[in-house]
């Protein structure tokens, strides 16, 4: 009989020993706390279109909050070591400085990490290949790519329900009433939320100018003209704005430019957007990325294997790599060395210095 009861002992000790560190997830444990949101509306310049969203995921200010969490929470990778914010700085325009990212494994995958400024108004779909269709989808994919964060949602929600300080703000955000509903489709859409809000602040040098609150220099304005074919009698055009239009600088759309040197489709290493849409028309086909920032977004192109903005002049001006599918837009541009600098001058107006420094786009952890 003593046995018996020394092993029912050792068996509660167990069982409350193995439940230390895991909160009881009850019914209604959230309940108590006040689900008030508030609702949230983009700021965006005077001459940025209205932000569109989905139906099912309108902004809040609680939303908001617990996406910039998650997105600097290294709560979503496999080791805790990395997150959203490793291959998206604030201070690099929301990129990361290398030719292509580096997940927790330390492998490198075979992208470039794509800034991030404006990234809400990206209507024709997500990541280089537009595979994803929305903000909400794209947030799924790097915590389960075994190139980048590495791990599987269900164990990032057991880890967020677990934690002692999500389970409320996911309550203060979607109503959930306790920590069994936090899921991978809740903490996406917050992530959507906040960074629909990394967007131009209007505070660039071309902003201001657009505005008739600045000036350009002669450099600027000549850059300007030929970028987007101003003075076809005076001035080359650079054949920029035909992809690159205002006000984001991109038409979010996928081009063949030229820069892989296969000639045949076969021998593209990376199909691009063919690898996603299965159609042979989009083999070499990326999507044009805005050039708001231009000058802090190095290394260049999907791969990133142009190192410096002189680098893109150089392929642009020789038409690029003949291979099938080139849109016939790529073609060789003649320009002098002055015309060059002219329109590195106009590039470098598009400098954003305030969504560098937005406080509210910042490490809240910091």
């Amino acid at each position: 009989m003593r046995n018996i009861k020394i092993i029912c002992l050792f068996l509660i000790f167990i069982i409350l020993s193995c439940g230390k560190d895991q909160p009881v997830i009850n019914a209604g444990d959230l309940e108590h706390i006040d689900y008030s949101p508030q609702g949230y509306e983009y700021k965006r310049p005077p001459f940025y279109p209205k932000m569109e969203y989905p139906a099912d995921n309108p902004p809040t200010v609680e939303g908001i909050a617990l996406g910039r969490r998650l997105f600097y929470d290294p709560i979503l990778s496999r080791d805790s070591s990395m997150g959203c914010f490793s291959c998206h700085k604030q201070e690099l325009a929301f990129t990361d400085g290398a030719a292509t990212s580096i997940g927790v494994d330390g492998i490198n995958g075979r992208r470039s990490s794509m800034s991030l400024v404006d990234v809400g108004f990206n209507y024709r779909g997500m990541f280089w290949d537009g595979r994803a269709a929305t903000l909400e989808e794209q947030a799924l994919g790097p915590v389960t790519d075994p190139v980048e964060l590495h791990t599987t949602w269900p164990e990032v929600e057991q880890k967020l329900r677990r934690h002692n300080a999500y389970p409320q703000l996911f309550r203060k955000a979607f109503g959930i009433k306790d920590r069994k509903e936090i899921t991978k489709e809740l903490a996406a859409k917050a992530i959507a939320q906040f960074e629909r809000t990394i967007m131009t602040t209007g505070q660039s040098k071309y902003d201001r100018f657009k505005q008739n609150l600045d000036f350009f220099d002669y450099d600027e304005s000549q850059g300007l003209d030929m970028f987007f074919d101003k003075q076809p009698f005076l001035l080359p055009d650079a054949q920029c704005g035909h992809c690159h239009n205002e006000p984001m600088f991109t038409t979010n759309d996928y081009f063949n430019n030229g820069i892989s040197p296969a000639k045949y489709a076969f021998q593209f290493l990376d199909k691009g957007r063919a690898e996603f849409s299965l159609d042979s028309n989009d083999v070499g086909k990326f999507r044009t990325p805005g050039l708001r920032n231009i000058m802090l977004t190095v290394p260049y192109m999907h791969d990133g294997h142009l190192k410096t903005i002189e680098d893109v002049m150089d392929h642009y001006m020789s038409g690029g790599h003949p291979s099938p599918k080139r849109d016939p837009l790529i073609a060789q541009i003649e320009l002098t060395q002055e015309q060059r600098t002219q329109i590195i001058a106009f590039l470098k107006t598009l400098t954003d210095n305030g969504v560098l420094q937005d406080t509210t786009l910042s490490n809240p952890y910091k």
